[in-house]
């Protein structure tokens, strides 16, 4: 990651800026990285406050999901730069993300599920001793475990979100919010040459650009149809328990418990593809969030709740993100992130950041990038999938090594 000091901003004259397209948590992570190698760089969001990176409970957990083959070697990279990447928002922010390392918990019925678990060689096996040791009150059904004292979490909703943002502003980057992008306009050669858009006002506007990252999380493909992004619903809550009630994650079977350092617990999720766009809670959801609860710790389905929710993952037929160049020329994908945005952000920052040709550059020739990095956008492009229109993409059930692998909730 580029190293400029603190505080040193773009100049507001010479080339066009960098347009990030999505104000989220990904769109932000990649303008700041841009922004700290001296570019300019504008960031045009319809509604912040949808974004994934406000509602997601911030894991960082790619051995307790049980990724397996190249999303793991992606998540495992992204969680070994994380450290580094909070501390330069933190940096030119000066404010906490909430990074902790608290290790995240993983039960089973029997110790021979939890020896099957795709990831089980990265972490510690525990027996029912070992898990009442580590979770005091878990439920009784839950006979073995495995530990991942590398993975862990940040409170992206309350700090890291804000904090971002900020180091955004210091880093100079332009916001404008209530921007909503209705089309990416091409020119004679088809390379990228302007975006119109929707302001909040009502009014139109065509603003011109050579180089833009597209980042809108679960509304990608309405912009650009040739994508393989699905919305994926999700449900959450939090209740307030007791300081220091629970001290690791606990990561369930279609629930997740994450314990913040003031006793707030965030539970999560539900998993609705069919729900499309559809806004709102639903009894349905609040009651599998419940069932959860009431599996994992029994004793804290009487804490009292204090916010319920709900947002869209950006779900792709694996799983997995699009990442590097898109269809048009000029256009950068940083999208289709689906549970694993918050993990995968220092990484999508990285790559994205390293794979977009400098300002200045009048044939947009491609930014030399280490091998590695280089694979990784080779691995992630956006055409890996039959190209489909988004109301008919399929979308699998969990992986192996999910919520699927396991006994789910009662």
């Amino acid at each position: 990651m580029d190293g400029v000091s603190a505080g040193r901003a773009p100049s507001e004259s010479g080339p066009e800026p960098v347009l990030i397209l999505g104000g989220g948590l990904i769109g932000l992570a990649v303008a700041h990285q841009l922004a700290r190698r001296g570019e300019k760089v504008r960031v045009l969001s319809r509604r912040r406050s949808e974004a994934a990176g406000f509602v997601a409970a911030g894991m960082l957990a790619p051995h307790a999901e049980g990724l397996s083959g190249p999303l793991l070697q992606l998540g495992q990279a992204s969680l070994e730069r994380i450290p580094a990447w909070v501390e330069q928002i933190e940096t030119d922010s000066g404010l906490s993300c909430g990074l902790r390392a608290c290790g995240i918990v993983v039960p089973f019925a029997t110790a021979q599920q939890r020896d099957d678990y795709p990831t089980a060689v990265f972490g510690a096996p525990l027996t029912r001793a070992g898990l009442e040791f580590e979770i005091p009150g878990i439920g009784p059904r839950w006979q073995a475990g495995l530990l991942f004292p590398q993975d862990g979490q940040i409170d992206n909703r309350r700090q890291l979100m804000r904090a971002l943002e900020r180091a955004c502003v210091e880093r100079g980057v332009a916001f404008e919010e209530g921007a909503e992008v209705l089309e990416l306009i091409r020119h004679q050669g088809g390379a990228l040459e302007a975006v119109r858009i929707r302001r909040a006002q009502g009014d139109d506007a065509t603003i011109s650009c050579r180089r833009a990252v597209l980042a809108c999380g679960a509304w990608s493909a309405r912009l650009l149809h040739e994508l393989s992004v699905v919305p994926v619903k999700g449900q959450m809550l939090s209740l307030q328990g007791p300081r220091n009630a629970l001290k690791r994650v606990l990561f369930g079977p279609g629930t997740y418990l994450v314990p913040r350092e003031d006793g707030l617990l965030v539970v999560g999720a539900t998993s609705e593809p069919d729900a499309a766009f559809s806004k709102g809670l639903t009894p349905f959801g609040q009651q599998q969030l419940q069932a959860g609860i009431e599996a994992l710790l029994p004793e804290a389905a009487s804490w009292p709740p204090m916010e319920r929710w709900w947002g869209f993952r950006p779900g792709t037929p694996d799983e997995a993100p699009l990442l590097g160049a898109g269809p048009i020329p000029g256009l950068w994908l940083a999208t289709g992130h689906y549970r694993n945005g918050v993990l995968l952000a220092a990484i999508t920052a990285e790559l994205i950041s390293a794979a977009i040709p400098r300002a200045g550059d009048p044939d947009l020739a491609p930014t030399a990038i280490e091998p590695e990095a280089a694979a990784l956008l080779r691995t992630f492009r956006w055409d890996r999938f039959p190209v489909c229109k988004q109301e008919s993409l399929p979308f699998p059930s969990p992986a192996p090594g999910r919520a699927s692998a396991r006994s789910t909730p009662p």
